[in-house]
This record gives structure tokens, sequence and C-alpha cells, in this order.
């Protein structure tokens, strides 16, 4: 099973060439990530991420998230457009206490043709907050996760 996120594209994630710039793509994706695991205001059924937006991230919380490592491949540009992209989110490993977070990104939802854009994977690690050792995913996390795990992404070239 997989997430579907839909993510606007800003102005100013475009470059010179009316696409959106690959560095910008990390930014997008952490917007997607954020809207599916992290805790909001909106906790209605609706909600983007309503079962799996389970980790804290206001002040004070006792969890902060790390980056590990992060893997993209660009198979198409982006260019411009008023609808937000979907990305498709999953995870692809769950460990102890990191999980990576697999993403597809994909046109507007109606568009047609439909085009994959990006594929990538990102490595998160759970760390307690007052002194920034990794620290074990919860059953409660575990158990919001586990319908969304998949196979991980198979880039096309390593």
């Amino acid at each position: 099973m997989r997430l579907h996120v839909p993510t606007p594209l800003r102005w100013g994630d475009l470059d010179a060439y009316g696409h959106v710039n690959n560095a910008r793509m990390l930014s997008l994706l952490e917007e997607a990530r954020i809207q599916a695991f992290w805790v909001s205001d909106d906790t209605s059924e609706h909600a983007v991420g309503a079962t799996t937006a389970v980790l804290d991230a206001t002040p004070g919380a006792t969890t902060v998230t790390l980056i590990a490592r992060q893997e993209v491949e660009y198979l198409a540009p982006i260019p411009y457009q008023r609808q937000p992209l979907d990305i498709e989110l999953w995870i692809g490993h769950m460990g102890g206490a990191s999980l990576d977070v697999c993403y597809e990104v994909f046109s507007p939802g109606g568009v047609d043709p439909r085009t994959l854009y990006t594929r990538a994977t990102t490595t998160i690690v759970l760390a307690d907050a007052a002194s920034g050792r990794p620290r074990r995913i919860s059953d409660a996390e575990r158990a919001a996760w586990t319908p969304y795990l998949g196979e991980p992404l198979a880039f096309r070239r390593r």
C-alpha cells in the first residue's frame, strides 16, 4: 500500500531551464514526507498521512529525525504546473531505529499520460532529542507504518 501526497510546486522550485531544479527535488520530497509522517493540527480522517502521522515535530519533542542517506534518480524534467504533483510514498525497509522511505514522483492526478518524473529513497534515523543517539522505533510507530511496508526501490544504475 502507498500514500499519495499531493505536493504543489512553487515558482522558486524552477531553474533557468523552466523545470524543477534537481536540488529543489529534495525539498519537495521533504514536504511530502512531513505531510505523511509528522503529526499536524489537522487530525481529520481525510488528512494526508492521518494514520501514519505519528512523529511529533513540535518544539520540545523527545524525538528528532536525522537523514542518514538519500538517493535520487531523475527520469524526466518536471515542468511548472499549477496542479500538485502526486508523490507516492511507502516504506522500503524498517529496521530497529531507522526506516527507508521510498518515493515515486508522478504528474498531477488526472493528467494524461501519467508521467513518472523521479524515484528516490531517504534513510531516516530516529534519535533521542536529548542525547542525539538513535532510539528504537516504538510499537505505535511500527503499527502505523507496517501497512505501508513494501518492496524497496531498485535503482537503474549503481
